[in-house]
């Protein structure tokens, strides 16, 4: 599903290069679910956000669903990324001015689905993650937990093959967290999304069937 191949990422800083990422090669299989550890400032969130097309490598290849996504042009970039990838955040990224069910509903205004269709989809959603009476509640009128729900809902609700999550319980509570992890867990075992998380919690890496870490921007070898 993802190849990536001698992935750099830098930044120059007058006539010296900074290197976040270093000789990354990495190929990950659909249906994985992967733990990406490492100290702050490792290159953690860099790697997913380059495997989540927020962001491009300085040099590399990178392959998605047989397409190279840095030789296509950003108009197929970005709809390769509308209809497979779903990110979830640590600090949820919610729209404060829009209801949870409108929260939810967004990604699918970009993908044009009729208005009927897209009720459905979202009540669906509302349903699962058991949100239904908190549908007409901006996300301020919501806990945390309540909130990182709407986000995953979000998430999946375009039915992407892969889910990109940054640190997604860093805001919620011991249990919360739990929580979170065992709907990850459900999504990948029952569902088939391939899921790569970054975390620094080793709790939440051993959810993983692979745990890659980092260490000043290189995967360290076992």
């Amino acid at each position: 599903m993802i190849q990536l191949e001698k992935i750099y990422k830098w930044h120059n800083n007058g006539n010296n290069r900074v290197f976040i990422l270093k000789d990354i090669n990495l190929s990950i299989e659909e249906g994985a679910f992967v733990s990406i550890m490492g100290p702050s400032g490792s290159g953690k969130s860099s790697l997913l956000n380059i495997i989540g097309m927020l962001d491009e490598a300085s040099e590399g290849n990178y392959r998605f669903l047989g397409q190279d996504v840095f030789q296509i042009k950003e108009k197929q970039r970005s709809e390769l990324y509308k209809q497979n990838i779903g990110f979830v955040f640590q600090a949820y990224h919610l729209i404060d001015e829009l209801t949870v069910y409108e929260n939810i509903e967004t990604p699918l205004l970009y993908q044009k689905i009729r208005t009927a269709e897209r009720q459905s989809m979202v009540a669906d959603m509302l349903d699962r993650f058991n949100i239904v009476g908190k549908k007409d509640l901006f996300p301020s009128q919501l806990s945390g937990g309540q909130q990182q729900l709407v986000g995953i809902a979000r998430a999946l609700i375009a039915k992407p093959k892969l889910l990109l999550a940054d640190e997604p319980t860093g805001n919620l509570n011991s249990k919360q967290g739990e929580e979170i992890m065992e709907l990850f867990k459900k999504i990948n075992e029952q569902e088939g999304v391939t899921i790569i998380q970054v975390t620094h919690s080793e709790k939440n890496a051993a959810y993983g069937k692979q745990i890659i870490n980092l260490l000043d921007g290189r995967i360290e070898k076992k």
